[in-house]
Formats: C-alpha cells, structure tokens, sequence
C-alpha cells in the first residue's frame, strides 16, 4: 500500500495561518524516511458567477499559477502528487468545465501521478462538489474527458478517478447518485476509472459508541469500507479489480476531545483499513491532515491535523510515522500511542482479520 498526506492547514474556509514550506518539507521527509510518498494537493472551478469572498474564502485565488510548494518539491524524493480538481460553481457549467479540466493538464498534468476528477459528488455539504449544480454530468464527463486529455499529451501513466464521501447513511444516504451511476453505460464512465477514493471520517463530525463496542470508529470505518466495495461500487459497473483509495481520513483533536484520543481513532481507523486491504483491494492511504487548520478552533475541521498549526507534532504523528516505515505493517514498539491504545492496538488489529 502506497502511503500519504495533504500536507496544507486549510479544511475548507478555516485556516489560521499561511502554510510554511519549510516546514512542511521537513515533516513530510520524516514522515515518509525516504520512501515514496503521495501528496494530496486542490484546485477548483468556480465558473464565472461564483462571488469573489467565495474563492478568496477558500484560498484559492491562485491555484492554477502555483500549489503551496515548489513544483519541483512534487517529484522530488519518491514523492508522487495526488491532484483533486473539485468542481463547485453555483450556476452549472460544463463546457467550462471541462476546459478548465483541460488548463489544469496543461499547467499541472507534468507534475502528477493521479488526478482526482471532483470531491465527494455524492452528498449536497456546503462548499463541496455535491452541492454543485450539474455536479454529476461533471463526474461522468469529466472522467473520460480527463483520461482523454492526459493521454492526447501522453501522460498515460497517470490514474484518474474520484472519490466519494462516507458512511452511506450520512446526510440521509446516496442512493440517487448511485442510481445515476447505474444508468451510465460502462463504456462512456466505468471504463474510464483507474481508482476510486473514499472520504473517511467517522468520528469526525456526530458521535460515536465506546471503544471496543458496536457502532465505534472500527466498526464504522469497517462498515463504510465494505458498503463501498460490497454495494455501490457494482451498482457504478465498476468491478473488483478498481482499487479503493482512502483517500482523505482524519479524527479531530479539539472540541471536548484530546490528542491521545485523535491517536486512538486514527490507531483504530488504520488499523481495520490495513486487515482489509487485500481482500477489499485498498491500495493507498491518505491522511488529512498534516497541520491543523486552527488548532483553537471549535469546529472538528480545525483539528483534523497530526502537528498543531505552528507545526508542533501531536502523538498521533509518531504514530503514523511508524506505520508509513514500517510499510503499513504495526510497529513493534509503541512509539505513537502509549499504553493500550496507538501502535499496540495495530498489533492487535493486525491478528485479528475476521472479516467486519
């Protein structure tokens, strides 16, 4: 399993500080200990109607002239960049966007390894692509339009997918989206998806049971993973062999809750993703985030990072550190987690792979 991280400090409009590259360049090297290592990176299409405080509210005023890092930083060391180009205008507009599709080919398809074609299409959330007009006409044109691009400026080796958000019950469930997937012939979408990524956040944003009991982040993120894999992937024609990507996962660490705690959940999340990714062909990890967007935020989204937002590492980075080393195997000493929870708890995980 290839292993990665968004390495910014903005989760949607919260963000308390500009990233600072340095920084980011030295954690980034000590998490991956020269290995390769993805990098999740976003660009976005407004269309012309979008106000001005909407873009600058989200950061993104000059994403096509430069990502947070040098463009050399992307290819350099075994690193490998995951771009996500998410589609969140507020009039429909896919000519648009499929030109815009092609601008970023042109300025960035040099420098990436997979191109994530919109963010999360299958929930209407504020601010993200599901609550976009024409968002799924953007999915199914996008794709093959992207595989088409990348191909006619012969980047065949770059994969091209799209990620959807987790579990199926959130928000009321997404079965429309999947039904409309369903009523696309495989030739004109399905066989254009190399992977398809997963938003995981089960204990993010509502609650959840104790540790070690039905309902707890385990067995939510176990649930999610097989629902996609077991349910709605097929309903998309869309077999077996499409790799699953984990594609964002996080767990806050403020708003009543700790760092040992974020420690624990992402200890639990990665642990029962690791028991299944052979059997449910999960080929990459990323984690959201590297930094923390307001780590004095009361909102779940400004705690979401492994380093506080002045860059100051939480246990959970030494937990993820030794699992990225140790090849998604647990480490055998607990040096992220102490006690009976972090790696400790991987290693338990890790004998136990009786199914969900």
């Amino acid at each position: 399993m290839k292993f990665g991280i968004y390495p910014g400090g903005r989760a949607g409009t919260v963000c308390s500080n500009p990233p600072d590259p340095a920084a980011i360049g030295d954690l980034v090297d000590d998490l991956a200990g020269g290995r390769a290592f993805v990098i999740r990176e976003y660009v976005h299409f407004f269309g012309d109607t979008t106000p001005a405080d909407v873009v600058t509210s989200l950061g993104a005023g000059d994403e096509l002239a430069r990502l947070p890092m040098p463009d050399q930083w992307y290819i350099e060391a075994g690193r490998e960049l995951d771009l996500v180009v998410s589609y969140i205008p507020q009039d429909a507009d896919i000519p648009g966007w499929l030109a815009f599709l092609d601008t970023v080919i042109d300025r960035y398809g040099h420098l990436t390894r997979s191109l994530q074609v919109t963010l999360e299409p299958n929930f209407p959330i504020p601010l993200i692509d599901g609550n976009a007009p024409g968002v799924l006409q953007a999915l199914t044109l996008g794709i093959s339009h992207a595989r088409a691009a990348l191909d006619g400026r012969n980047r065949h080796d770059v994969r091209v997918g799209f990620s959807v958000a987790e579990p199926a019950e959130w928000l009321g469930g997404d079965g429309e989206f999947w039904q409309h997937l369903s009523t696309v012939p495989r030739r004109d979408f399905a066989d254009h998806v190399d992977y398809v990524g997963l938003g995981l956040y089960p204990d993010a944003f509502s609650p959840v049971a104790p540790r070690g009991t039905p309902g707890d982040t385990a067995s939510l993120t176990a649930h999610a993973l097989h629902h996609l894999r077991e349910h709605s992937l097929p309903r998309a024609h869309l077999p077996p062999g499409t790799p699953i990507h984990i594609a964002e996962n996080g767990s806050p660490s403020g708003a009543g809750r700790t760092e040992q705690a974020q420690c624990d959940s992402l200890s639990d999340m990665i642990g029962t993703i690791l028991d299944r990714s052979e059997s449910l062909n999960i080929t990459q990890y990323e984690m959201f985030s590297l930094r923390d967007a307001d780590s004095g935020s009361t909102e779940p989204t400004g705690t979401l990072g492994i380093v506080t937002d002045t860059y100051k590492p939480k246990p959970a980075f030494s937990l993820y550190r030794d699992i990225v080393r140790n090849g998604g195997r647990p480490p055998s000493t607990a040096a992220g987690c102490q006690g009976d929870a972090g790696v400790d708890t991987l290693a338990r995980r890790a004998e136990d792979t009786s199914g969900p």
